[in-house]
């Protein structure tokens, strides 16, 4: 019987995988979440479960979200497979279950991506486009100044400032119109797969629907909830379960390419991805395709092969900050400018660490462990004060972004570098830098300036 999977993902997809094997498919599923790299490989892997490769050519079909047509869609789903077995159908990035509540996401999206992947950003705007109504025509040639305040807040429902909004998309109308890509904003017409899901597919046939997010209050949602399996899949909150997961992905790409890495090519894949999936995932198929066929994966390909990402990046403007080298923060910070990166990144990266220094803080001045010494080396540290960190973060439940479960070798840096501040100054610099969010988002004033103000408060 089709049903909700448990909050689990992978030990969700487990169950399912399982479950086709026993000969129980479900007619329908729908995976999604923000973790688009795991969106598509347990979709392929249901593809790869129900259908043996030789079948794929007669019963196989997958449509892209920018052109699906639910007519089209529907009766493809009421007809037979030509040949016996099962039939399979994959919407990839589906539209149909974005609405105006959550077009806010769909814009953070945009503003993410219009520099770091274009035509992902691009494939964002049409279904933007098509809950606005909105046309390409309205804001091609600089047409997007001409949107008032109350226009903008009337189609989106949430107040930016003109400058702000401006800004992405004059980037992502530009890009869509240079590359001649063609938006087809999405009909709301989920009322006819909600009849026919409703009512039963012929057996044998099965759709599977992947989208990066959705609007569970719509009735098509509900409907599959009801009649299928959904399968949702979200960052996940702990760095060291994030990088666990990555390291485990990774290391069974790695066997199926008969290559191993060594321990510092390890570190430097973390270091430059920050074990974010898609970026780790990305880079590693470079380094495969790079190292040919040389089995192992050496520190020098790493540095070879990938640029300066996430943590280069963090630890360029984290390091002069935490020294409270004015003059370098602020060429960091000028640098990461210029390289495109958004100033809301910048300001998550700066509450990231204002944040791990309080922590770090309240463990050095509390009376939970008294071994710690800011004079005492890395291996004096692991040995005598980390397993109490563990067991006292243990105790409390402590995870996710709390420094607790981070590498030990951050938790000890951390710890030092907190002897620095104040525990009042940490926690006005957090104050300080949620009003900066608040008046990114809702004000035209320059993000470069106010972050320039922090930094010159922060190192004074």
């Amino acid at each position: 019987m089709p049903s909700r999977l448990s909050p689990d993902p992978g030990h969700a997809l487990e169950n399912i995988l399982h479950s086709i094997k026993q000969g129980r498919i479900s007619p329908c599923y729908l995976i999604f979440g923000e973790e688009d790299y795991l969106v598509r490989d347990a979709a392929e892997k249901i593809v790869n479960a129900i259908l043996p490769s030789l079948d794929r050519d007669w019963n196989f079909f997958v449509m892209e979200g920018e052109q699906e047509n639910l007519d089209h869609l529907c009766t493809s789903l009421l007809t037979p497979s030509l040949i016996a077995g099962e039939k399979v159908i994959w919407v990839k990035n589906t539209q149909i279950f974005y609405s105006r509540q959550n077009v806010s996401d769909l814009i953070e999206k945009i503003r993410l991506y219009h520099d770091q992947d274009p035509s992902r950003a691009a494939r964002d705007f049409g279904v933007f486009l098509g809950i606005t109504g909105l046309q390409m025509d309205d804001l091609i040639n600089g047409g997007w100044e001409k949107i008032s305040d109350d226009q903008w807040l009337d189609m989106v429902g949430v107040m930016e400032s003109a400058e702000s909004r401006n800004a992405w998309l004059s980037k992502i109308v530009t890009y869509s119109h240079d590359h001649e890509l063609t938006i087809n904003p999405p009909k709301n017409r989920t009322d006819i797969l909600h009849e026919v899901l409703s009512r039963g597919i012929p057996s044998g046939n099965h759709l599977i629907l992947t989208a990066g997010s959705v609007d569970k209050r719509k009735k098509i949602y509900k409907t599959i909830v009801e009649r299928g399996i959904v399968l949702e899949f979200t960052p996940s909150k702990a760095e060291s379960q994030q990088r666990t997961m990555v390291m485990e992905m990774a290391r069974d790409r790695l066997a199926a390419s008969g290559k191993k890495m060594a321990p510092l090519a390890w570190t430097g894949l973390g270091r430059k991805t920050g074990f974010s999936l898609r970026e780790s995932m990305e880079a590693l198929e470079k380094l495969i395709s790079y190292t040919g066929d040389r089995s192992l994966i050496q520190e020098g390909d790493v540095e070879e092969i990938i640029g300066k990402t996430k943590e280069d990046q963090v630890f360029d403007l984290t390091a002069p900050l935490i020294k409270k080298d004015l003059g370098a923060a602020l060429m960091s910070l000028d640098e990461l400018l210029e390289r495109g990166m958004n100033p809301l990144q910048i300001l998550a990266m700066l509450v990231r660490e204002v944040r791990l220094l309080l922590h770090g803080k309240i463990y050095a001045t509390s009376d939970l462990f008294t071994s710690f010494d800011n004079k005492m080396d890395y291996n004096r540290f692991q040995k005598n004060v980390y397993p109490d960190i563990k067991k006292i973060a243990a105790a409390k439940g402590k995870g996710g972004k709390h420094l607790a479960g981070m590498h030990p070798y951050v938790i000890y840096n951390t710890l030092k570098n907190a002897d620095r501040f104040s525990t009042d100054n940490l926690i006005s610099y957090l104050e300080e830098l949620a009003s900066i969010d608040m008046v990114f988002k809702t004000t035209a004033r320059d993000p470069k300036l106010l972050l320039e103000r922090f930094i010159v408060r922060f190192c004074s």
